[in-house]
């Protein structure tokens, strides 16, 4: 008698995708990531926005000496709420106004004397404070800055400063960082 054949194997089924338990493990194991890295991208991200505050800064300072020498007359930069006054405070976050000082004033007087005003040029999670007493930056036609040395500190929303750009009698512009946390001072 013949013999009856083997059955062909039944075919299996291979189901795609995951099960319950290791998507729960899974959404587990992102959150513990995001949450051991949010501190360490929050810092990066408030460096960076000082950065970016202070070569914003630097630059003004750079137009507003070029301004004075290329016009033979001296120019203002100073912090101002709506780009055509000078707000005669020292908190550089507010945003900035250049001028052509032509009477001496410091101050403008008429729109053709304004160079540029940009409200708020920075993060609103920055706060740019000035040397008491120096509201503004003023260049004469020579590229010097007269007056005392002017410090504008870049700190955070907690109070740690950042970075700092000085400017000296001569009208050269520097930054530095601070190597150790410091706290600034209004």
């Amino acid at each position: 008698m013949p013999r009856p054949r083997p059955l062909p194997p039944m075919p299996t089924r291979h189901w795609q995708g995951f099960t319950l338990i290791e998507l729960m493990i899974g959404v587990a194991v992102l959150a513990l990531l995001a949450a051991v890295a949010t501190p360490a991208l929050t810092a990066l991200l408030q460096r960076h926005r000082a950065l970016a505050a202070e070569h914003t800064l630097i630059s003004h300072l750079h137009l507003a000496r070029m301004t004075a020498v290329t016009r033979r007359k001296p120019a203002v930069l100073c912090p101002s709420l709506d780009g055509r006054h000078c707000s005669g405070a020292n908190d550089w976050s507010i945003g900035w106004l250049l001028f052509v000082d032509n009477d001496g004033g410091r101050k403008p007087r008429s729109h053709e004397d304004i160079v540029r005003g940009d409200p708020q040029p920075i993060s609103s999670k920055l706060k740019l404070t000035s040397t008491r007493g120096r509201s503004h930056i003023r260049y004469l036609p020579d590229g010097r800055s007269s007056g005392t040395n002017l410090t504008v500190s870049i700190c955070s929303p907690d109070g740690e400063m950042l970075a700092q750009v000085i400017v000296n009698n001569a009208g050269r512009v520097r930054s530095q960082r601070p190597r150790t946390s410091r706290t600034c001072v209004e």
